[in-house]
């Protein structure tokens, strides 16, 4: 299965990218994150959303000591959410990151504060890559170009991290193209919200407060749905906590003092 595995087992700790078709972006955390613990980092390469989730719960079960804490990243945390629903004896805790608004009502909010960070021709080629990577032929590169804009919008103060890109058997671009019109639609009809509603397991969500999704599209709906949650919002920090000069620490502390009865280190293995 397409899968990394950091640090020494067992693997209780899964780490979800984002994109969707992202494979490798949360490298760095799962490599920070594996100096005290096994950490699993899956890849996603199913076509379509209910696949990913049948890949992904797969995945635990076969590679990880369940239950898990669950760390997903953008549409990686509607993967994780979506996971813990479905399968509660998997997941121990969820951790979501940067995650989308899980209503269509806050998407206006996320465009408005994109396109004001883009110049008037960025925020016309913006516009026209994000409809045409939904198209059956999508333009060849679109999706390395459109994250290139995004970086432009969705970080405060970037560093450098440690990458390591992952080569999957349907490349990224494509399963863009396949899975988020179709999380999309979930979003706007109601089911993402709906599934979500039903994770029993503990939730934290870690937003950024310069990430283009504005929070309210996360802890409101949360909030709503009755579940026990916390918010967390880091200051001077965009989509990608990880990547942030003045929220990298912090980001990583929060993880630590999560993920704190999953350390390894200086104990026996049981």
């Amino acid at each position: 299965m397409h899968t990394r595995a950091h640090g020494q087992p067992p693997y209780r700790v899964v780490v979800v990218h984002g994109g969707p078709g992202a494979a490798g972006d949360l490298f760095a955390i799962a490599r920070r994150l594996a100096t005290r613990r096994g950490v699993l980092e899956p890849m996603q390469t199913a076509a379509s959303g209910g696949e990913q989730v049948s890949e992904l719960t797969t995945q635990i079960e076969r590679q990880t000591a369940p239950p898990v804490t669950l760390i997903g990243h953008s549409w990686g945390a509607w993967l994780a959410a979506l996971v813990a629903a479905d399968h509660p004896d998997l997941v121990r805790k969820l951790i979501l990151v940067g995650s989308g608004a899980f209503e269509a009502k806050y998407v206006p909010m996320l465009r408005a504060r994109r396109m004001e960070r883009l110049t008037s021709a960025e925020q016309l080629e913006f516009e026209s890559l994000a409809q045409r990577l939904n198209q059956a032929e999508p333009p060849s590169g679109g999706l390395t170009r459109l994250g290139e804009l995004a970086a432009r919008t969705d970080v405060a103060d970037p560093v450098e991290v440690e990458t390591a890109p992952y080569v999957t058997p349907m490349d990224g671009q494509s399963i863009y193209a396949s899975v988020w019109p179709e999380a999309a639609a979930m979003r706007r009809d109601g089911q993402l919200l709906h599934a979500v509603c039903r994770v029993a397991c503990p939730v934290v969500a870690i937003h950024g407060d310069y990430d283009p999704t504005p929070v309210e599209g996360v802890r409101e709906p949360l909030e709503r749905c009755g579940i026990q949650f916390r918010m967390v919002v880091l200051a001077r920090c965009g989509h990608e906590p990880w990547r942030e000069r003045h929220a990298a620490e912090a980001f990583y502390a929060l993880l630590e003092d999560e993920l704190h009865g999953d350390a390894i280190v200086g104990r026996a293995q049981k």
